[in-house]
């Protein structure tokens, strides 16, 4: 399943492309079996969706869906970052400390892939340490469906260097134990998210919808 996700999300397969299990079998080298149960996990997470009669096909996310899910992810975000400032430990401080000087070295090494990498692991922890459990479902999952244009966005040139401060903050706020100030970073980078997901899409020009 993960090769099909990884597939989707660079690209190699196209919004509104038929996924068709014999193929995917010969492609990933795998049972029919198991592609069928990929398939229906990667529906379940909105990568994918099923057409009656028509077998599976890649989810195309519009730019308007896409706007609405960071809008989501912004409150859930928040949340998960307010949570994580108030039970963060030395040792997760330390760990945070170090994803955001790994954050730093790939910015200043142009390692677009290993930014994007340390970005989702970032996330990935923010939602660990609140333990949230409901935000942390929600937003895996709204993650799923977003996915293709977070990619396209994280290897944008330059907006890695606009991210990154706002990441940082994110980092700082929730090391300093201040709740507030780590929601109000959360935010704010997810409102950037959201105008940056619009100058790309426009400088692309695709359509809205």
């Amino acid at each position: 399943m993960e090769a099909i996700r990884e597939a989707i999300i660079r690209g190699e397969f196209v919004p509104n492309q038929r996924l068709v299990e014999a193929d995917l079998s010969t492609q990933f080298e795998a049972s029919r079996a198991s592609v069928r149960a990929a398939l229906l996990e990667l529906t379940n997470e909105g990568l994918v969706e099923r057409i009656q009669n028509r077998g599976a096909r890649v989810r195309a996310v519009s730019l308007d869906e896409a706007v609405e899910i960071s809008e989501v992810r912004m409150v859930l975000e928040g949340l998960c970052a307010a949570k994580a400032a108030q039970s963060v430990t030395g040792e997760e401080i330390r760990e945070l400390e170090s994803i955001g000087a790994e954050m730093r070295e790939a910015v200043a090494d142009g390692d677009l892939l290993g930014y994007s990498s340390l970005n989702q692991r970032l996330h990935r922890r923010v939602r660990e340490i609140g333990g949230q459990g409901t935000a942390s479902r929600l937003l895996e999952r709204l993650r799923g469906q977003n996915v293709r244009h977070q990619f396209r966005l994280a290897m944008h040139p330059g907006r890695p260097s606009v991210s990154l401060p706002e990441h940082l903050a994110i980092i700082e706020a929730i090391c300093t134990h201040d709740a507030d100030a780590a929601e109000e970073a959360a935010r704010a980078h997810l409102l950037s998210v959201i105008e940056a997901l619009k100058q790309v899409d426009k400088a692309a020009g695709r359509p809205r919808r």
